[in-house]
């Protein structure tokens, strides 16, 4: 009897400029200049050029399905810095959900951090006002809708200048660098498929 290949599962931490995909386009950079990777694996949900962090790639189609169809819920949670403090009010709103696009977002958590997260410095720089203070937000969110943690933050008031996902379920970016990717331990895998089941 054939034995099934393996599936594979690698995290990547996408550095700010580069493309969720295997393609360049726009002069821009894609996964491929980061490989080399296994063949037949792709992401798992997009990042934006201009957002950085985690990014699951996989050959797993189960998996694939269960973490980017919506009715599953499954968590990503991002550090996002936006212009200017926000207020309580603004807070309550992006948990409770706002209208982007004619649709209310799911309820998300969403934390004020006191502190600047310990991430590694942008190649390019966020725009600096000297006048306008930033602050950084902790959110987590239930559902992938496109560009959606910066639609959210811009209704509200406070546009997004640098965001970093940092969790995707079981998965956190702790360890890897921009530009750099590692094969999920089988503990990790176990975890993975434990809390998509669920």
């Amino acid at each position: 009897m054939k034995s099934r290949t393996p599936k594979r599962y690698i995290l990547f931490y996408k550095p700010y400029g580069v493309l969720s995909q295997f393609t360049p386009a726009n002069e821009k950079q894609s996964l491929k200049d980061f490989g080399p990777f296994p063949r037949n694996i792709y992401p798992v949900g997009r990042l934006d050029a201009d957002s950085e962090g985690l990014l699951l790639l996989t050959d797993d189609n189960e998996v694939k399905h269960r973490l980017t169809e919506p009715r599953y819920e499954h968590p990503r949670t991002y550090l996002v810095q936006v212009e200017r403090i926000p207020t309580e009010n603004a807070l309550s709103r992006l948990r409770k959900g706002v209208t982007i696009e004619g649709k209310k977002t799911k309820p998300a958590e969403v934390h004020l951090l006191e502190n600047e997260p310990e991430l590694p410095p942008r190649p390019v720089p966020i725009r600096f006002r000297k006048n306008v203070p930033t602050a950084w937000l902790e959110i987590t969110l239930r559902e992938g809708r496109n560009r959606q943690v910066r639609k959210m933050t811009a209704v509200v008031g406070h546009p997004t200048l640098r965001l970093v996902r940092i969790r995707i379920g079981n998965l956190t970016i702790d360890g890897l660098k921009p530009g750099v990717s590692r094969e999920l331990s089988k503990t990790e895998v176990e975890g993975l498929r434990l809390i998509l089941r669920k």
